[in-house]
């Protein structure tokens, strides 16, 4: 069984919208053993929706519609529905019913504008939207069962759980498995060469690798007849991978770096604090976005200026003058400051260039001194590697932010 996913709006043609619908939809279909064969944007134009209407019930059996569905002149997608099945729209009182009472709810009336969104093509099933005014819409065309959804990715999401992936639970078909492997620390083209066959596109199952923000995604898709067998097929491969790349993996699904230094911290119980300049606070914000963080964060500075460097953490302004603030030892001296001033066991520590000017020949753009200090029975200690990283002054950043969870990964694994 074969899925097409239309996602309809001008904004996500013009890249004013992220379509977040179309991924999570192929996942959830994926995990049922239905592959999505296609994804396709079609801009708010009555003609091309139903061209994409057209194209994809002749491909596939399933075929999921995501916006268009709103009060505005620019929501066409019921209308081209209208003109793709040769129907004209009538108004379906129930909806209306719903739509008055969802305003209601919110202690307002109904505008008037939204009374087209009670209107359906006839004899198309409405499907009840609990979480909003735009009712969804299900129909059957030819071998395809046709669903139309509101773009907004929570009704989407509820709606699509509710009448779309029950009827798929036990189509009977080949199961799909699917499994994601993040690493940090290497180009894909290394994690690449580093798996070598295990990527051939004629294996079952299938390896690839995407990027996103320095985090190189190892993701495996496993197909079978039975369950059972893709997971066995599924664990296989993964051991593989994760044989090959080791500590280059930090985690799995929706595991993130500062997720997995959190876990580690927490299971063997210590603290960590930060000191930053550069990254301006980032590392912290990225600890602090997990829940349950201030079990092992204890917070943390950030000293943009020499001056502050010298006043919160104690760093010598003789050496920030001597080595400069970009250093080996200047990011050495503000991870044993945090430590003396806070009651951690190990800290981070960022000082860098991370433009777009500031940089020399000495010193360009993107050079960044991480620091990892560690407080241990025999006193405070310290190390600082120094790295160039590319790109902008929010790439620098942000590689350079996690760049310094996984020092602190890395030795908390050691």
């Amino acid at each position: 069984m074969q899925a097409v996913i239309l996602s309809i709006g001008d904004e996500l043609i013009m890249g004013q919208t992220i379509d977040t619908n179309s991924a999570w939809l192929s996942a959830r279909f994926a995990d049922m053993g239905i592959m999505t064969i296609h994804h396709k944007t079609v801009p708010d134009d009555t003609s091309a929706i139903v061209l994409a209407l057209k194209d994809a019930c002749t491909l596939s059996e399933v075929v999921v519609v995501t916006g268009g569905l709103g009060p505005t002149d620019d929501d066409l997608t019921r209308h081209a529905l209208a003109d793709f099945l040769k129907r004209p729209l009538d108004l379906h009182p129930p909806s209306l019913e719903r739509i008055r009472a969802f305003f209601k709810s919110l202690g307002r009336e109904m505008p008037v504008i939204n009374r087209i969104q009670a209107m359906v093509p006839r004899g198309v099933e409405v499907l009840d939207n609990d979480w909003g005014t735009a009712p969804g819409l299900k129909v059957k065309v030819g071998k395809a069962l046709v669903f139309l959804f509101p773009g907004v990715p929570r009704e989407m999401m509820k709606m699509a759980e509710r009448d779309v992936f029950p009827m798929f639970q036990n189509h009977g078909e080949s199961t799909v498995l699917t499994e994601a492997l993040h690493t940090f620390g290497a180009g894909e083209s290394t994690v690449a060469e580093k798996l070598g066959e295990l990527m051939r596109r004629d294996r079952n199952p299938l390896v690839g690798t995407t990027v996103s923000k320095g985090v190189v995604t190892v993701r495996i898709r496993s197909e079978a007849v039975t369950q059972m067998l893709a997971r066995k097929q599924l664990a296989v491969i993964v051991k593989a991978v994760e044989a090959r790349l080791e500590t280059l993996i930090f985690g799995r699904g929706e595991e993130t770096l500062a997720g997995v230094v959190g876990k580690l911290s927490e299971k063997m119980g210590v603290k960590v604090t930060t000191a930053e300049s550069c990254t301006g606070g980032l590392t912290a914000t990225m600890l602090t976005d997990e829940a349950g963080s201030s079990l092992y964060f204890v917070g943390g500075w950030v000293v943009y200026s020499n001056a502050m460097k010298t006043r919160e953490l104690g760093v010598p302004a003789s050496l920030i003058e001597r080595e400069g603030a970009v250093s080996q030892a200047v990011a050495c001296a503000m991870a044993e400051g945090a430590l003396r001033q806070e009651a951690a066991d190990w800290s981070i520590s960022t000082t860098g260039i991370a433009g777009p000017d500031g940089g020399s020949d000495e010193k360009p753009v993107g050079t960044v001194w991480i620091g990892l200090g560690h407080r241990s029975e025999s006193g405070i200690k310290s190390k600082a590697e120094c790295f160039q990283f590319p790109g902008s002054r929010e790439m620098v950043r942000d590689r350079a932010a996690k760049t310094a969870l996984n020092m602190l990964r890395l030795a908390l694994l050691k």
